[in-house]
């Protein structure tokens, strides 16, 4: 029989999962916090952990700290309802298994548990963990609860406590180098050198002296001997960006470095060794190019030890809101201004284009944005013409054209006539709702009804808000008025 341990400070949470997890196969035990968490492990032995991250007293990470003194093994499942960047890579970097996003998506979660446990059965060896100090998400500038992302702050964190070399591949603008840093500050040489180099800024003919070094008088202007990046990070970390750009001649000595951590400066036979760890990026397919003989074969292997591949904007459109936030917090502190909000058609319209550009064009969209408007919320107007595209409408057929200019809000406008069949649908519903009203004299209708919305919607958005306030026709702080207001919990759906 598997044995499971949760570990949750909610009630609800605790009891869902008994509800979940009422097998034969399975037995369950349950801890309400980390300590207590500590004192059930030692004597339950689970064959898997699954345990929130926020809870009063030891923190989920603290927690698994703890576990990991004396327990290399077991798997553990974290959950969070807040999906940052730097948990993601702090969890997979002390062991978790996985971690997944409250509210859950229950068949997943159940489906995660099962192969969790799978994987402790099966497991024959121990894992060594390392642990570091926190970096803020900000400084990482990471922002995505999409499962694409979250998958490349998965993979981020497994690397930590490797030197494997990384190829981070993705369109211009996705933000590879991000990753490459990300990747830097979580590992063992964090502590070292970070040096980044831009192969395709760099004149083919001086990109090698860059890299390796040159002796004095190698070449014309050789005025002195000069160390290259390679011996510059020793015991460090080296990020090679747009490295498809680099010339053959180039690639031979990169494929040696690799190979045997030794190269020589230009001008010079004698050997200098190295330990450089790798990260090279690109947005160019490599595969492509080697069989256009264009980039070695060879090198592509050596590169492509571990592949962190991102995903474009108009992959994962459902960050773009996540993205638009974080830049308006970040251009008030930058320009000194009081916070700034978006209009929800704006907002959409951002959702709707392709982002050629990606995360980098957004960030200049909104920077541009919050210049030109003006007043506190960005418009649908503020935004480039190439954005709002087939968004611009008529005054008379658009939504939005009946926006106050200054709030960004709806106004008073003429509301378009139902069709018969509508009006009929709703004076049925209405009907409905005030017979409901008379058997439940006690219960006042309005707020009930607005209650079980506001619920409903949530519901059908997997506790998505942007999209559950367009559902419901308010605005996003409007919605959350009402669920402070109703006191809505967003948790496990058992039904």
């Amino acid at each position: 029989m598997d044995k499971l341990l949760v570990i949750d400070d909610e009630t609800d949470v605790r009891y869902a999962f008994r509800r979940l997890f009422d097998s034969p196969d399975i037995e369950l035990r349950l801890a309400s916090s980390g300590e207590e968490g500590l004192r059930v492990l030692k004597e339950f032995h689970p064959n898997l952990i699954v345990m929130d991250i926020r809870m009063e007293g030891m923190s989920g990470l603290q927690t698994l700290q703890a576990i990991r003194q004396f327990d290399t093994k077991t798997p553990v499942i974290l959950m969070t309802a807040y999906g940052a960047t730097q948990t993601a890579i702090e969890a997979m970097k002390l062991g978790a298994y996985d971690y997944v996003l409250k509210p859950f998506d229950v068949p997943k979660l159940q489906k995660l548990i099962y192969e969790a446990l799978k994987a402790s059965r099966d497991m024959s060896k121990p894992v060594s963990f390392e642990t570091k100090a926190e970096t803020l998400d900000d400084e990482l500038g990471m922002i995505g609860r999409s499962e694409p992302m979250q998958q490349v702050f998965k993979l981020i964190g497994q690397l930590a406590n490797s030197d494997a070399t990384v190829l981070v591949t993705g369109e211009s603008g996705t933000g590879k180098e991000l990753v490459a840093r990300a990747i830097y500050q979580n590992s063992v040489r964090a502590q070292r050198s970070y040096l980044a180099i831009n192969c395709a800024a760099i004149p083919e003919n001086l990109l090698e002296s860059e890299l390796f070094g040159h002796e004095k008088g190698s070449f014309t202007g050789a005025n002195q001997t000069r160390i290259g990046k390679f011996e510059q990070c020793h015991q460090g970390t080296l990020f090679l960006d747009e490295i498809g750009d680099m010339s053959l001649p180039t690639q031979t000595k990169m494929l040696r470095v690799l190979q045997s951590g030794t190269f020589e400066r230009l001008g010079s036979n004698k050997p200098v060794e190295v330990d450089v760890r790798v990260i090279a990026a690109t947005n160019q397919p490599l595969e492509e190019a080697v069989a256009d003989k264009k980039f070695r074969e060879d090198l592509f292997y050596r590169l492509n030890v571990v592949r962190v591949q991102l995903p474009p904007l108009r992959e994962r459109t459902e960050d773009i809101p996540l993205l638009v936030q974080y830049f308006l917090s970040k251009f008030s502190k930058l320009f000194g201004q009081s916070g700034k909000s978006i209009n929800e058609n704006a907002l959409e319209a951002l959702k709707q284009y392709q982002w050629p550009g990606n995360v980098r064009e957004l960030e200049n969209v909104i920077q541009r944005a919050f210049v030109v408007t003006k007043g506190e919320t960005i418009l649908l107007s503020d935004l480039p013409k190439e954005i709002i595209g087939g968004n611009e409408v008529s005054a008379s057929s658009h939504p939005s054209a009946n926006l106050s200019k200054d709030q960004g809000t709806p106004a008073p406008a003429s509301v378009t006539p139902s069709t018969p069949q509508e009006s009929s649908d709703i004076d049925h519903l209405a009907g409905a709702m005030f017979q409901w009203a008379r058997s439940n004299p006690d219960q006042p209708l309005i707020p009930t009804v607005e209650r079980e919305l506001v619920k409903q919607a949530l519901k059908e958005t997997r506790g998505n808000q942007v999209k559950a306030s367009t559902l419901l026709g308010i605005t996003r702080a409007t919605l959350r008025k009402r669920i402070e207001k109703f006191n809505i919990r967003q948790e496990i759906n058992v039904d």
